[in-house]
């Protein structure tokens, strides 16, 4: 598929899922092995391990074969792409999201691939290689589904269930929940709260499982952007702590996104309007 165009939205993110699947293979392959995984650690003192640079090449190739006139920022490319325009439009890819999650053998690990068009995400897709999951998400079309890998029956449509004014379930960060969560979820009537790693967050609120994840610690725009547009088509939506639009294509912040509130159906509790810190 070249020069892929919005017409094509449902061909490119099937495309986008067998990448995924093939990264997922990937990364699955050193997870499952007998010797243990080793890491290095980038500029920022995150991890980098040789799964992340599997993935990330089985990526680029399927990429480059899928849609090559669409630009891609990849977290393991990102040095060298933040000196170049992207556009308009454009792919925004984590190969491994969740390494430390990876290194720690929970299995809340991710493959990310997303669409960006005009700085909103448009199509998604989220891979769970070890738990056998895949979500999907088109924001034109308004489908979201979770497909189990292996499975004889078709995707699962899902959607997130509307925002009730009592007894919340939020989600918040395995690894990186901070003082602003606890404080922003303190003042919402949340009944409980569970902690998990990668996108897999903002799966939960699309699977309505959960209404509401807080993120205010730092994340890049390849963290957000797949599984903001798997809740988007879910029916949910993701904004700034203030209510407004949360946005893609950072060029001049490094791609660093902002603090961000993600909401099931209709956001914050009528009751609550949008609480802020």
């Amino acid at each position: 598929m070249n020069g892929a165009t919005a017409q094509d939205g449902p061909a490119l993110l099937e495309g986008f899922a067998r990448i995924a699947l093939d990264a997922g293979e990937r990364i699955m392959a050193i997870y499952s092995g007998a010797a243990p995984v080793g890491a290095t650690a980038k500029a920022d003192g995150s991890p980098l391990t040789q799964a992340d640079l599997a993935a990330d090449a089985a990526i680029a190739a399927g990429l480059a074969a899928l849609c090559p006139d669409i630009p891609v920022l990849s977290e393991e490319g990102a040095d060298g792409a933040a000196a170049s325009p992207l556009g308009r439009r454009f792919i925004l890819v984590d190969p491994l999201d969740g390494t430390r999650e990876f290194l720690s053998r929970t299995d809340e690990f991710t493959v990310n691939i997303a669409l960006i068009e005009d700085g909103r995400p448009v199509l998604g897709v989220v891979h769970a290689p070890a738990l056998r999951r895949l979500w999907l998400g088109d924001v034109a079309a308004g489908r979201a589904e979770r497909r189990e890998i292996g499975a004889p029956q078709a995707g699962h449509p899902i959607h997130a269930r509307p925002v009730p004014d009592r007894d919340l379930v939020a989600v918040a960060s395995r690894s990186h929940r901070d003082a602003e969560t606890d404080a922003f979820l303190a003042r919402l009537p949340v009944a409980g709260c569970r902690s998990i790693g990668s996108s897999l967050k903002f799966c939960l609120v699309a699977e309505g499982e959960a209404d509401v994840y807080p993120r205010f610690g730092p994340t890049m725009e390849w963290d957000t952007a797949a599984g903001h547009a798997v809740l988007v088509a879910a029916g949910g939506r993701v904004t700034a702590p203030d209510g407004g639009e949360f946005r893609y294509g950072k060029r001049e912040e490094g791609f660093r996104n902002g603090p961000f509130i993600a909401w099931g159906g209709g956001g914050p509790p009528a009751s609550q309007g949008a609480p802020t810190i």
